[in-house]
């Protein structure tokens, strides 16, 4: 069977394997957050996106060869759960968005800024940030040569609509007119989506409801 994105906490991680890079994906608790491990192939190095939760999951999902790198998407808590113990156990280098770092409690390393290009072994990783869910959450779009896009979005975007904005009309619109300019106008219909909660989606999927979300406000 192929790849379908479909976990659910305690359960095996999915594994979406890639002409280039492998993209393992596992649910941890209490709050369904999606962890993902990225291996290059060609050099096996790893990075992880969230070490949201469960440090015994994820440092069983890493395997022996540990990880170069920890980006975590944004500030919230349930996406740093098991930060220090992932980073404390592999030494790993950890990223944040520069305007997020300060509400991670575990040092980042290297701070993100919009554009910057992010190395897992011979594969890059370009971030993105965007305002609204928090005021320095980061995305990271994955170009494949051989390929689709592959775009990891932590709370900014979901099958269904935009991150969480609390009700903040001002967020809200940062937020949708980030996700449209730097995502959907920029990356073609086919990119797969894997988001910080849940399913993954595609942006074909969610293209036709932009101007739905924004007149729903949310």
């Amino acid at each position: 069977m192929g790849y379908s994105g479909a976990v659910k906490v305690g359960g095996p991680a999915d594994v979406h394997e890639l002409t280039d890079l492998m993209i393992s994906k596992v649910a941890v608790g209490p709050m369904n957050n999606n962890a993902y491990v990225l291996r290059c192939r060609a050099t096996d190095e790893q990075l992880l996106i969230d070490a949201a939760a469960e440090p015994h999951t994820l440092l069983t999902l890493i395997g022996d060869s540990g990880i170069a790198s920890v980006v975590t998407t944004h500030q919230h808590g349930d996406h740093w759960g098991a930060l220090r113990e992932v980073v404390d156990a592999t030494g790993a280098r950890t990223y944040a968005g520069r305007y997020d770092a300060e509400g991670i409690p575990v040092a980042t390393d290297i701070p993100v800024e919009d554009g910057d290009v992010l190395s897992v072994g011979h594969v890059r990783l370009t971030a993105r940030h965007l305002v609204g869910h928090t005021p320095g959450s980061i995305v990271l779009i994955y170009d494949d040569p051989h390929g689709a896009p592959h775009l990891f979005t932590g709370d900014c975007l979901f099958p269904g609509g935009v991150g969480n904005t609390h009700g903040d009309a001002e967020n809200f619109t940062s937020l949708l007119d980030g996700v449209r300019g730097k995502l959907f106008d920029e990356l073609p219909d086919e990119t797969w989506v894997y988001p910080g909660h849940g399913s993954d989606t595609t942006l074909g999927a969610e293209r036709p409801h932009l101007d739905e979300w924004r007149e729903r406000g949310w």
